[in-house]
C-alpha cells in the first residue's frame, strides 16, 4: 500500500510547521476533529510516544520539529509500515504539505484497507490539510468534500462524536 495525499500551501513553511508541531496536542488546529476520533498521543508528539485515532494505533519514531513528523502503527493493527506527514518548502511563502502512508496489509486489513479504511483515510487526511490551509492562510477557497461513497461508510465505521 502506498496512499499519498499532499496540498500547496501559500504560506511559509515556518508557519505551516509550527501547526504540525501541535499535531496530537491539547491544542492541536490540525487534527479534524470532532468529524473524526481524536488523535493522542500518551507522551506528546516526541520520539517514543504511543498512540493514534480511534482503533488506528501507531508509535512515533521519527520527528524533526517543523518538519516532519513519522509514525510507524502498532504490531496487531494489520498495518505493517509507517506514515507520515512533512511540510516541504517551495520558496520563502509557499511550501507543500505531503502526507504518505507506506506499508502491507495482513490479515483482515487486506480486505478493510481497500474496501474501507483507504477512503475514510482520504476523507481525514483532506479534512487535515484544509486544516493546515485554513490556520496557515486565514483562508480556504476549496474546501474538501466527503463523497457519497465515504458518508455511506463513516455511517458504518466511524463512531459518532460524543455529546458534550
Amino acid at each position: 500500500m502506498k496512499n499519498i495525499q499532499r496540498r500547496i500551501i501559500e504560506a511559509p513553511a515556518d508557519r505551516v510547521g509550527a501547526l504540525l508541531d501541535g499535531l496530537g496536542s491539547p491544542g492541536d488546529r490540525i487534527w479534524p476533529t470532532p468529524a473524526w476520533a481524536p488523535l493522542r498521543f500518551d507522551a506528546g508528539l516526541t520520539v517514543g510516544s504511543k498512540g493514534g485515532h480511534g482503533r488506528i494505533l501507531y508509535g512515533v519514531s521519527e520527528f524533526e520539529p517543523g518538519r516532519r513528523v513519522r509514525c510507524v502503527f502498532a504490531p496487531g493493527l494489520g498495518l505493517v509500515g509507517y506514515h507520515e506527514f512533512r511540510v516541504v518548502p517551495l520558496g520563502p511563502d509557499r511550501c507543500e504539505v505531503v502526507h504518505e502512508a507506506v506499508g502491507r496489509a495482513e490479515g483482515r486489513m487486506l480486505l478493510f484497507w481497500p474496501l474501507v479504511i483507504r477512503w475514510l483515510h482520504g476523507a481525514l487526511l483532506q479534512d487535515a490539510l484544509d486544516n493546515f490551509e485554513r490556520e496557515a492562510t486565514g483562508r480556504l477557497p476549496h474546501p474538501a468534500r466527503w463523497s457519497p461513497a465515504v458518508r455511506l461508510l463513516r455511517k458504518f465505521f466511524v463512531p459518532r462524536p460524543a455529546e458534550g
